[in-house]
């Protein structure tokens, strides 16, 4: 079912990979780390005489601790198969009349979010979906951000700063041919800790906000209002201004601006009304996503939620484990938990506990010969 509803190439790739045995490899190793435990526990109990456990709390612990360590990664991967699976939820946001609704015209390609001259058009989200370079994105467009009484618009605001919470990608356009303001510091910190690229907007016109002012209006707000950013110079990556003409004269002036958890900005210089840095655009997007700044690409997704929860339930009885070691309970209490886990384990591929613990007993440990 996974793969009839991919929704772009590299979730279908992932599921395929999934289907070709990629997701039932990584299990049957966890199982088989976790069955040896098992077999290991339960000879020493039934011949004592002959298998020890002195020594063997530590060994456990380290054990434990690789398993989850697997674990928590396959777990945190369904983050990422999600949004490889539906889409990256990319949220247009700014102030009224920066070219919002032109913008998500142009990447969709018709024209489907009214565009006037009139502040506060748009009033309520817009959602569309595209594929880029193999990737899908879903692209909202919401109300400008600004202070409003009224109501309706009010309302809209509201909207757009919910969704970007949950945006996995933000979209942030700056009207060039006015100043910054308290509006911007507002949509600064919305997307403070998400992966964002911001679009200089209107660039063919007579600019008053460069990319010199968008870094020191970044670097303001690192300093004096939170510490979700810092700035780098020198030989750092630099916010990239994609625009070719000044793009050497850019590699000249190498900084960086860092949101929280590493993510940089980007700023691109466009004119949604000329069609002047979209190629520019889509290629940031897809930088990004190929560089893992929006997922990681190179890793194995786990894009089943029934798959996740065994997963989860294999951790919690691993974390049982782990904390009947630092209690030091008797070893049988390791066994019951470390069974549990290579049970949940087993729904994955379909596998029941049966004959294999057995086998494994008198395969390792040569019991009643």
């Amino acid at each position: 079912m996974d793969i009839i509803h991919s929704k772009n190439e590299f979730a279908l790739r992932s599921s395929i990979k999934q289907l070709g045995g990629a997701v039932t490899e990584k299990v049957q190793y966890l199982r088989k780390e976790i069955l040896y435990e098992i077999a290991y526990i339960e000879s020493a109990l039934d011949d004592p005489e002959h298998i020890s456990l002195e020594g063997y709390h530590s060994r456990l612990t380290k054990k434990v601790n690789e398993i989850k360590s697997a674990l928590k990664k396959l777990i945190d991967s369904a983050d990422c198969g999600k949004l490889l699976k539906d889409g990256i939820n990319t949220v247009i946001l700014g102030k009224p009349n920066a070219g919002k609704s032109s913008l998500l015209n142009l990447l969709v390609g018709e024209e489907r979010a009214i565009v006037t001259n009139i502040a506060g058009t748009t009033r309520d989200v817009l959602e569309e979906s595209i594929k880029l370079h193999g990737v899908g994105l879903n692209i909202i467009d919401t109300a400008g951000i600004r202070d409003t009484q009224d109501e309706v618009e009010k309302i809209g605001v509201d909207k757009a700063k919910e969704y970007a919470k949950n945006a996995d990608l933000i979209l942030y356009v700056v009207d060039t041919s006015c100043n910054l303001d308290e509006n911007d510091d507002k949509i600064i910190e919305l997307a403070a800790d998400k992966s964002v690229i911001i679009l200089l907007n209107k660039s063919d016109l007579e600019q008053v906000i460069t990319r010199e002012d968008m870094v020191k209006k970044l670097t303001q707000m690192s300093q004096n209002n939170y510490n979700s950013m810092t700035l780098m110079s020198d030989n750092m990556t630099h916010v990239s201004c994609y625009n070719r003409k000044k793009q050497e004269e850019e590699e000249k002036n190498d900084t960086s601006v860092i949101f929280k958890e590493n993510r940089k900005i980007r700023i691109i210089c466009t004119s949604v009304k000329e069609n002047i840095g979209l190629e520019d655009l889509e290629n940031a997007i897809k930088e990004m996503f190929f560089g893992g700044e929006i997922t990681k690409n190179e890793e194995l997704y786990i894009t089943n939620q029934r798959h996740k929860q065994a997963f989860l339930d294999a951790y919690e009885s691993m974390e049982l484990v782990q904390e009947s070691l630092l209690k030091k309970m008797p070893e049988d209490f390791y066994s019951i938990d470390l069974m549990s886990a290579y049970a949940s384990l087993g729904k994955i591929i379909g596998e029941e506990v049966g004959e294999d613990l057995i086998n494994q007993i008198f395969e390792k440990f040569c019991m009643g010969k």
